[in-house]
């Protein structure tokens, strides 16, 4: 199919192509503007569902406002697309990550009970923090001294942080302080919670089925239905100018992020974005083909991408930017340069236009439940290549991914494990396998648990 998509040299002799052609190299990469415009436009169906749950998560559950955050969250995964396409020319898109904006919303607003403007300036100081990293080939050190298993913990963990999350806000999973903490609900019977289980239904056959944006398909037809039983209300429109981002936009606290009791905030939003995008770009690229020997080609610049969005995201009122995985929809689709992340890009500038659609349903769990299960599904697949049979690698992995949902909180979970990693090695004889970095890492989270 590539080749009756090839453009041929006569074709590319127009002056738009061949700039394009020269930028992005697309006969180098055996592809052409057609099949990159068909990789973007996949690629933005795949991920298109955090333009419903970032809002509902930073405007609705951390008190930021719907309608900023769906600007903001749209205008970060552009400039983020943009720079990655631009910079690295790499057919990865980028947005505010999942699990990102779950810490944010849920462990530091609601849980430690920080001002969201405190914690956007957190935000920014993780991605500053992360540039300098890039900058200074520290990030490169750092990477290798963290163990794979821990790092593989961290996004199953994640993943069932989400999970859990999509559960609780469906309420399907209910508190139960005189029992078990936490239950099923005893009334499956609630409309909400009829409308999730068929949301979740229809998802997974989408998603067992392979459509390219099964999530975001999922997701409007379970909008369909609710509006057709009334459960979820009507828009009022299909277009409308964007809503003001000015509640959120440059309304970040640095100055108080920068307070000692929070820079365990800042080091969690950094340490989970840093693994996000090697995770992310390592597997875009082996399946793109672009690894070479084991190393992926232009990572530092790829990397600037997702710190200069962060930063910028931080400004305009959302939580941090990452690289997604599911550009790997657009890869399939034969993507193969930064054109399918400018694409990409560009959709996100066009979807600002249609916040009446997001708008009605942002009230509604049962839309975005679905969608949280099936991420977190998704993010727990990781689990298989932990090495179970090794105690001393199991413990750490299994204690940080259980302790994310049992407490609630990413940070808590990351802060375990890297704890418990240097003891248990210390046990089982290995001292020396393990990093420096490592060990200076657990005295620290040891004082946080001591003194935060």
């Amino acid at each position: 199919m590539e080749r009756t998509l090839n453009v041929s040299p006569k074709v590319k002799a127009g002056t738009n192509r061949s700039l394009l052609d020269r930028i992005f190299r697309l006969s180098e990469n055996n592809t052409n503007i057609r099949t990159e415009l068909l990789a973007g436009v996949t690629t933005f169906l795949t991920m298109a569902y955090i333009l419903i749950v970032n809002p509902i998560f930073l405007g609705k559950e951390a008190g930021m406002g719907i309608g900023s955050v769906f600007v903001a969250t749209a205008i970060a995964s552009a400039i983020g697309s943009l720079l990655m396409g631009l910079l690295a020319n790499y057919p990865i898109a980028l947005a505010p990550g999942m699990g990102l904006n779950a810490y944010f919303t849920f462990t530091v607003v609601l849980g430690m009970k920080v001002p969201w403007q405190t914690a956007l300036g957190a935000v920014f100081l993780s991605g500053l923090i992360f540039f300098i990293l890039t900058l200074t080939k520290v990030r490169e050190a750092i990477i290798n001294a963290i163990p794979s298993g821990l790092k593989l913990a961290v996004s199953t963990g994640i993943g069932l942080f989400i999970a859990f999350i999509g559960f609780k806000n469906a309420g399907i999973i209910v508190a139960d302080p005189q029992g078990t903490y936490v239950t099923l609900t005893h009334d499956l019977s609630k409309p909400e919670i009829l409308l999730t289980i068929l949301g979740l239904v229809v998802t997974l056959f989408f998603m067992i089925k392979k459509v390219q944006g099964g999530i975001f398909y999922g997701m409007i037809i379970t909008a369909i239905v609710g509006w057709i039983f009334g459960i979820v209300k009507t828009p009022t429109a299909i277009f409308s100018a964007p809503p003001s981002v000015a509640p959120t936009f440059l309304q970040l606290d640095i100055m108080g992020a920068l307070n000692m009791g929070l820079l365990t905030i800042v080091f969690s939003f950094l340490f989970v974005d840093l693994f996000d995008n090697i995770g992310t770009l390592v597997g875009v690229m082996n399946q793109a083909g672009f690894l070479k020997d084991n190393k992926i080609p232009r990572a530092s610049r790829a990397l600037f991408a997702d710190s200069i969005a962060t930063m910028a995201g931080s400004l305009f009122g959302t939580s941090t930017v990452t690289s997604y995985i599911e550009s790997s929809a657009g890869v399939a689709a034969g993507g193969r340069t930064g054109l399918t992340a400018i694409f990409t890009s560009l959709l996100f500038i066009v979807a600002l236009f249609f916040y009446p659609l997001v708008e009605a349903v942002a009230g509604v769990s049962a839309i975005t439940s679905p969608a949280l299960i099936i991420v977190g599904i998704l993010m727990a697949a990781s689990i298989k290549d932990i090495e179970w049979k090794q105690l001393d690698e199991a413990v750490p992995a299994f204690l940080t991914m259980l302790m994310m949902p049992l407490t609630f909180s990413i940070a808590t979970g990351i802060s375990v494990g890297f704890v418990i990693y240097p003891l248990v090695k210390i046990f089982a004889g290995k001292a020396k396998e393990v990093h420096p970095i490592m060990y200076v890492l657990g005295i620290l989270f040891v004082l946080r648990f001591i003194f935060l």
